[in-house]
């Protein structure tokens, strides 16, 4: 655990040098050499990345810069090439998805999850880890189990209620808007007491208001101790809530800062816009001025 500083985790982020693989006072997850290719496409290839305990880290790119592929490499969804990550301390590297959960790495995904025909408290209940009633034995006999589910239930509807879902709590998920089933599925993952949060696109088709809800959500995690990173596209989202921001194109790690310097870093220009950005402008001043010079012939001319 981090040591008592007096100093918030996400706070002591200020003193650091914005630099891609940056070293963290207090990092949770660190990866070394991490890369996933499929065929001949480099997806992936981040020589070293740290996640600071405590904070809310933004891990934004263009479309294919490899933000969700690194997402799924690290929380067991699928297998890296090479590299290795430990989370905590401990060794990560090639561990299942469900291994990856137990150790408190839990992620959501862009398209929700939610299990349609199970209702709203269901599928919180089924993300609950450890319970008894699920092992065969122990199945056969109430009271083993009775009192771990009672206890469950309670705290899935402290979580529904958190998230205004407690009147929802028995109707099937597959009624839920879009951006019910968003919330449904960050309550869900609360559920396991996860120690931090990968959140892939939280806010994608999510209106407005239930945005500004959402954000509200991952600020109080944060305040209550969680570790979050996510992926995301909308950069108001991304300057309005995270405290240190991880830039990557085409598979690697081009830049790492605080929120503010990241606009005006000249790699994240370069990966939005491409390196010659600016020739447009200068092919037009170029033929504004062949114009001028059209113009002041013609006029000669006549």
């Amino acid at each position: 655990m981090a040591a008592d500083t007096g100093v918030p985790n996400a706070g002591r982020l200020s003193a650091i040098v914005p630099e891609p693989g940056v070293r963290k006072p207090d990092p949770l997850l660190v990866m070394d050499q991490v890369t996933r290719t499929f065929g001949g496409l480099v997806a992936v290839r981040v020589e070293h990345l740290e996640v600071q305990r405590g904070a809310i880290t933004a891990l934004i790119g263009p479309n294919g810069a490899g933000k969700t592929t690194l997402f799924n490499v690290v929380s067991g969804f699928d297998r890296a090439d090479g590299g290795r990550w430990s989370f905590d301390g401990q060794r990560l590297t090639g561990a299942p998805a469900h291994r990856v959960a137990r150790r408190g790495l839990v992620r959501t995904f862009q398209l929700t999850r939610t299990l349609a025909r199970l209702t709203v408290l269901e599928n919180m209940l089924l993300a609950a880890p450890g319970q008894r009633g699920e092992r065969a034995l122990p199945a056969l006999l109430r009271p083993l189990w009775h009192g771990q589910e009672r206890e469950l239930e309670r705290r899935a509807d402290e979580l529904l209620d958190r998230f205004r879902l407690g009147p929802l709590r028995d109707d099937h998920a597959g009624t839920l808007s879009g951006g019910q089933r968003k919330l449904l599925e960050l309550a869900r993952a609360l559920m396991t007491r996860p120690v931090m949060l990968l959140l892939d696109e939280p806010m994608a088709g999510v209106n407005p208001a239930l945005t500004q809800s959402l954000l509200g959500h991952i600020t109080q995690l944060r305040d209550e101790g969680l570790t979050v990173c996510f992926v995301e596209h909308d950069m108001d989202v991304v300057m309005g809530i995270s405290d240190w921001v991880a830039v990557m194109a085409d598979g690697h790690l081009v830049a790492e800062g605080p929120p503010h310097t990241i606009s005006r870093n000249a790699a994240v220009v370069d990966a939005y816009l491409g390196k010659r950005h600016d020739e447009p402008q200068a092919t037009g001043q170029k033929e504004k001025g062949n114009g001028e010079e059209k113009g002041n012939g013609e006029e000669k001319e006549e």
